[in-house]
């Protein structure tokens, strides 16, 4: 059975899609291709249909990781399909949680930082607005995060 997992940002066009880009490629390079179903989504719809951030898209082609996906919105159905939805900020995460009135689906939904090791961070900075390094220190960030996620989940 697939494990389906879900990342979460603002727009859906830096940090979730970044985190969809290095989980795939770690999958696809682990062999676990056929093991996971991958995907991200945004809290608002502003950048609909949008690829990634060309500034995200540049970082990641510096790392070598594939570009993937457009820009989508988190829907009520995302909670029940996805067996885990990782938020890269407390915002996201009280967004998602929203959507689950009744708090079923609460557990599922989780900041990704708490995946992370050997990093300080609670939260994936957005680098959006941001300068300088912002777009490398958060795929530092998703790597770390992405790594031990992996770890996690593919000795389930």
């Amino acid at each position: 059975m697939k494990q389906r997992i879900l990342f979460l940002c603002m727009g859906n066009i830096c940090r979730s899609p970044a985190a969809q880009c290095i989980f795939q490629e770690l999958v696809n390079t682990a062999g676990l291709s056929s093991d996971y179903e991958i995907d991200s989504a945004g809290t608002l719809r502003f950048h609909e249909g949008s690829p990634p951030d060309s500034r995200m898209q540049e970082a990641l082609q510096k790392r070598n990781i594939p570009i993937i996906g457009r820009a989508r919105t988190i829907v009520l159905e995302d909670l029940n399909y996805y067996d885990l939805i990782l938020a890269m900020d407390s915002n996201n995460l009280i967004d998602a949680k929203k959507l689950d009135r009744d708090g079923t689906f609460h557990d599922k939904i989780q900041l990704f930082c708490n995946y992370c090791k050997s990093r300080s961070e609670k939260e994936v900075p957005d680098p959006y607005y941001g300068k300088g390094n912002g777009f490398e220190h958060v795929l530092d960030i998703l790597e770390n995060g992405c790594k031990n996620l992996l770890e996690l989940t593919s000795s389930v």
